[in-house]
């Protein structure tokens, strides 16, 4: 009888009931929808995580791209330090049973991502910022810079992830020429070029770019990320299509363009662009037909109205762009820059599109592969400076914590710690 009591006893059934379910491990949830009190310092949290030893699952499209990972005291602690919403989860089953019955996907974040930002020595003291620069620091996110002598040097194979500054890789000194040939940083900008050139064994700044182009190229290749903006988007793709030409002005190079150089144009050398024509003018400000922005009335109509939207994509069968895309919004305020955006019409068909100024052709921001590794171009300047200008002062990203164009950026920088199968295109 005493057994039987024991069996039918209430208490004792529901905790048999309990030792019958499955059993989770207490988690730690960053969400990253509209509750997120600081959408950028998430984004190091999770780096911090996974330096930390912890493994990060990447929720995409759950609650803007939220971030699940073991809870930990520490991590806890730093998110109440840094500012960033956290949910304690005891039992995460729903979330997962969630994600696997709608357009949701998990990825799983392994390492910390190695990063390096390509810029010149003198950029801290040049007369513009950089929007990456800007991000990894206010994320608290380490990175190193790097330059010609050490990407040369064989240097890019310490990292899992490059970010072009603001760069021409054209040689021309960002087609400058015609607003600040006389201004005191142009002036050094063109010496401190050359003077490396020459200390490189190169004879023109045009060749040593071309150089660093090529080995940027050739890491992608090996299985790199590379990701660029404003003028460093277009301007690579532009050198590597001109390698076997000049199209350099004698104000830039001391020598005439080829006469012959449209012919000499080789696009299947670039990652994402063709069948444009080039501006050679060294008093134009342009690179090429590329860019939208001197040809459509962005420009007049100021920030007011001007936004791009983000395309939405499988995340079970597209991980990749969905990784690249995860925001907390689709409609993202327009923002100006060299290069701005990107004609649809120059695009390659083997380029995919992920953000759009919905009616027009203006595209804002692509990704491919090549070889083993990736590259992503973003369009524009600064996210929340929407004519950032030379000699304006650097954006102050504690104002805009939850800036869904600067969230772009960051999902690039974790995109290269996600588990390698889930990068399979």
């Amino acid at each position: 009888m005493r057994l039987l009591h024991f069996i039918l006893h209430p208490s004792s059934f529901i905790l048999c009931l309990l030792l019958s379910l499955p059993s989770f491990a207490q988690k730690l949830l960053i969400p990253m929808d509209l509750s997120q009190t600081d959408h950028l310092k998430a984004y190091g949290i999770a780096w911090l995580a996974l330096d930390r030893g912890l493994k990060v699952d990447w929720l995409l499209n759950y609650r803007g791209g939220s971030f699940l990972m073991d809870f930990a005291p520490e991590i806890e602690s730093e998110c109440r330090l840094r500012g960033v919403l956290s949910e304690s989860v005891s039992d995460p089953g729903g979330i997962y049973d969630e994600i696997e019955q709608a357009n949701m996907e998990v990825v799983l974040l392994e390492k910390p991502t190695k990063i390096a930002i390509y810029a010149p020595p003198e950029a801290d003291d040049g007369p513009w910022d950089d929007a990456v620069n800007l991000a990894l620091k206010y994320a608290e996110i380490p990175f190193d810079l790097i330059y010609d002598e050490d990407v040369l040097a064989g240097k890019l194979a310490k990292y899992d992830w490059v970010h072009l500054h603001h760069e021409d890789f054209t040689g021309q000194y960002g087609k400058f020429y015609s607003m600040y040939r006389n201004a005191d940083w142009y002036i050094r900008q063109v010496e401190s070029e050359e003077a490396r050139a020459a200390r490189l064994g190169f004879k023109k700044v045009s060749q040593l770019k071309l150089a660093v182009a090529r080995t940027l190229r050739a890491y992608v290749g090996q299985g790199g990320f590379m990701f660029a903006m404003c003028s460093a988007t277009d301007s690579y793709d532009i050198s590597l299509a001109a390698a076997e030409t000049d199209i350099c002005a004698p104000v830039f190079d001391g020598d005439g363009i080829d006469p012959e150089y449209p012919a000499k144009l080789r696009f299947d050398y670039g990652f994402a662009f063709q069948n444009y024509n080039l501006i050679t003018d060294p008093m134009v400000y342009e690179f090429s037909e590329i860019d939208v922005s001197p040809r459509t009335g962005m420009m007049p109509r100021g920030d007011e109205g001007d936004y791009f939207t983000l395309f939405d994509f499988s995340a079970k069968y597209d991980p990749v762009p969905t990784m690249l895309t995860q925001c907390h919004t689709s409609v993202i305020k327009g923002f100006m820059g060299q290069t701005t955006a990107f004609h649809k019409r120059f695009i390659k068909p083997s380029v995919t599109i992920l953000a759009q100024n919905e009616g027009t052709d203006e595209v804002k921001y692509i990704y491919g592969n090549f070889g083993k590794g990736f590259w992503a171009f973003y369009g524009g300047h600064d996210p929340e400076d929407y004519r950032h200008q030379v000699g304006d002062p650097p954006t102050i990203l504690d104002l805009h914590k939850n800036s869904a164009g600067y969230r772009l950026i960051l999902n690039n920088v974790l995109f290269p710690a996600a588990r390698k199968k889930d990068l399979k295109t």
